[in-house]
């Protein structure tokens, strides 16, 4: 029985991984190794709430107006899901001078 129940909790800790709870960042650039990121950080945002409602601007433009960026030298994307999307942010991130 013991075993049984372990091997459950195992499988449905693999299947339900990140689902609670995820905040990941990744780079929009092929070449990392050579990166000049400038000296200026632009942030926009969108949200979404309940699967249903969604607002905000999470262009490159506005971020980069968000930053006074006028040269964009390399870009993030950042996403935060809560509950299995039923809190979620996309962030646009901007790098330059």
């Amino acid at each position: 029985m013991i075993r049984k129940t372990t091997v459950l909790m195992c499988l449905v800790a693999l299947l339900t991984s990140g689902c609670l709870y995820t905040n990941v960042q990744r780079p929009l650039d092929k070449d990392l190794q050579n990166t000049d990121l400038g000296s200026k950080e632009g942030r926009s945002s969108n949200r979404s709430v309940l699967w249903l409602f969604a607002w905000g601007d999470a262009g490159t433009k506005a971020a980069a107006e968000n930053g006074d960026i006028t040269v964009i030298n390399h870009a993030d994307q950042e996403f935060m899901v809560v509950l299995f999307g039923l809190y979620s942010r996309y962030t646009m991130v901007v790098y330059g001078d």
